[in-house]
């Protein structure tokens, strides 16, 4: 990949600037692209590539979230290295995606080894309602006695997603 795709995307968030619209989200190719520029990043471009994963790709179940949960569950579960995403920054940026692709490997990370990536794939739990059939396997996992899961349950139970809002 080369940084082209960077002078791209500025061109065009500068043309809707000029609209008055903000930049569309980024598609499930540009996320491809964002992903193999963070592999190695251009010089002088890390914090912006950060910040497109981070907030352009659209939450939920599109084809470009379902790249951004794919590529941010193996950095979170180690299987894929990223200079600029730590396992734990992984798993935050998989706990906002509102519910979809990332749900699976959070539920997966309540098991890490790594006490700060359990916690935080707990944390990102206990924001997410679109959780569908996958509520049991939380609640399975709070039934065998995994403590993050547990944690899950009784923050659901207490509407935190709601009452920690102002």
């Amino acid at each position: 990949m080369s940084p082209e795709f960077l002078q791209t995307y500025r061109n065009h968030v500068a043309e809707r600037a000029v609209q008055g619209i903000p930049p569309l989200p980024l598609s499930a190719k540009q996320t491809g692209e964002v992903i193999e520029l963070l592999k190695n990043p251009p010089k002088g471009e890390e914090a912006f590539l950060v910040e497109l994963i981070t907030h352009r790709v659209p939450a939920g179940v599109d084809d470009a979230a379902k790249v951004k949960a794919s590529y941010l569950a193996a950095v979170a579960h180690g299987s894929e290295k990223c200079a600029l995403i730590s396992r734990e920054k992984a798993t935050q940026l998989l706990g906002t995606m509102l519910g979809g692709y990332n749900i699976s490997p959070m539920i997966e990370l309540l098991d890490d080894a790594e006490e700060s990536v359990a916690t935080q794939a707990a944390s990102g739990l206990k924001n997410t309602l679109l959780m569908f059939d996958q509520f049991h396997d939380v609640k399975e996992k709070a039934d065998k006695g995994n403590q993050y899961a547990k944690a899950v349950l009784q923050s659901w139970a207490d509407a935190e997603w709601f009452t920690s809002r102002p």
